[in-house]
């Protein structure tokens, strides 16, 4: 069998001002879930979580990219920067697939926004 993705986590520096910035983004629930200072997200779609950052953020991409379904992406940017993070890269279509967009939230890390085209959507399942 395959191996499915079943999890992801997002570190953070200021644990509580990650939480705010994704439950205002995205509109998540994070609930507490283990040890201090670590949340579960509850309806993201894929189980994560939000975790202390525990090393230092070296530069750069690390080697692996999220990128978040959203239903408007002009609107979705406009609640990243409201809430303290930046757009990073001007929006650009991928033909057949959708746009995006690269953004930055409040703990420095990086990840994608996407506003997929209907067929692709409903290809994979949104």
């Amino acid at each position: 069998m395959p191996a499915k993705l079943s999890h992801f986590a997002i570190e953070a520096d200021d644990v509580d001002r990650a939480k705010a910035f994704y439950e205002a983004v995205f509109e998540w629930t994070l609930a507490p879930w283990g040890p201090p200072n670590f949340y579960r997200f509850q309806d993201a779609g894929v189980h994560g979580a939000l975790q202390e950052r525990r090393e230092p953020m070296p530069a750069g991409r690390k080697g692996i990219e999220l990128s978040f379904a959203v239903d408007d992406l002009s609107e979705t940017s406009k609640k990243i920067t409201a809430e303290g993070g930046a757009i990073v890269s001007e929006a650009f279509t991928i033909p057949g697939v959708g746009q995006l967009c690269s953004f930055r939230d409040t703990e420095g890390n990086e990840a994608m926004i996407i506003e997929y085209e209907d067929a692709t959507r409903r290809e994979m399942g949104l």
